[in-house]
């Protein structure tokens, strides 16, 4: 197989391999995840920690098969410079944010770990399905050295999945590696028999451990060549349909001007400056959108 150089990035592709009953997701971000940090100007170590959490839901909100659900990725704790970190998934959409105590940063570590970061935070997985409405969540403890880490907790603990997750992130590209056995193939089967011993998985993890982090950020390595590289010795392998990338908030003037008209008009009023407008703040863009409140006659009703 002949590598080319080329530009690959900001796209999810799936894959399985059925003699060893398990499948993947590899993804790599480019302009999509720097058009996100750019918007917040954040420092070093808190850039890279949302570069993982957008990789982590591109990874794993890629797998929904309800094309309209939403994965969301939320880590927090009341006590630790990172106080909440909010990401998530629709429809190939990708946006998140992070809140943190800037001084607390600055007089840390240059390259704080990630209990540095949170203390004894704890990340939720919460998946939304449009079709059926339904929403389930399972939380895990930050209480290893990454954010892929406790993903992986996540599907051993809550799922009873076995998973491999690899992140790589140099600064604004970052790639992500998903692997997930399937006892009896591609659908799987009752959850409660992957805490058995498969050695099928130990083989597609032991493998899966093997790529580098470097490798998984380069946009110069096409994503197909990184399955091959890992898998070419495998009877077959099977790739599965792409997913593109885009950053997506679904903010806009129209929606929050909707979302205010649900309060009374007094209580717009109160919201308003001494201009008269209402600033409504977008975490997840960054952006403040102006919004015009109900207006009120003297006697206090609506004009």
């Amino acid at each position: 197989m002949t590598e080319t150089s080329t530009s690959d990035t900001d796209r999810a592709l799936g894959f399985t391999i059925p003699d060893r009953h398990a499948r993947g997701r590899i993804v790599r971000l480019g302009p999509v995840l720097d058009t996100i940090l750019a918007a917040h100007a954040y420092p070093a170590p808190i850039e890279a920690l949302l570069a993982e959490a957008l990789t982590l839901a591109a990874l794993i909100g890629s797998t929904l098969k309800d094309a309209g659900g939403q994965l969301t990725l939320q880590a927090q704790t009341q006590t630790g410079i990172v106080t909440l970190l909010v990401c998530d998934y629709k429809g190939g959409e990708l946006r998140g944010y992070v809140q943190y105590d800037a001084d607390r940063l600055a007089a840390g570590p240059e390259n704080p770990s990630l209990f540095a970061l949170f203390g004894a935070g704890y990340l939720a997985i919460t998946f939304d399905q449009a079709t059926t409405g339904e929403r389930y969540q399972g939380i895990v403890p930050l209480d290893g050295d990454s954010l892929s880490a406790a993903a992986e907790h996540y599907f051993l603990q809550s799922e009873q999945i076995p998973t491999l997750v690899r992140v790589g992130v140099g600064g604004r590209v970052a790639g992500g590696l998903l692997l997930q056995h399937l006892p009896e193939g591609e659908d799987g089967r009752e959850r409660l028999h992957t805490r058995l011993d498969h050695p099928e998985w130990e083989h597609v993890a032991i493998l899966g451990q093997t790529m580098k982090a470097e490798e998984l950020a380069d946009p110069a390595i096409p994503l197909e060549t990184l399955v091959w590289r890992l898998f070419n010795e495998e009877e077959e392998v099977r790739l599965h349909g792409e997913t593109g990338l885009v950053r997506g908030c679904r903010c806009s003037p129209d929606y929050i001007a909707q979302v205010l008209a649900k309060f009374p008009p007094e209580e717009q009023q109160a919201m308003a400056d001494e201009s008269g407008t209402i600033f409504v703040d977008c975490a997840f863009c960054a952006r403040k959108f102006p919004v015009v409140p109900a207006p009120l006659d003297n006697a206090g009703i609506v004009t």
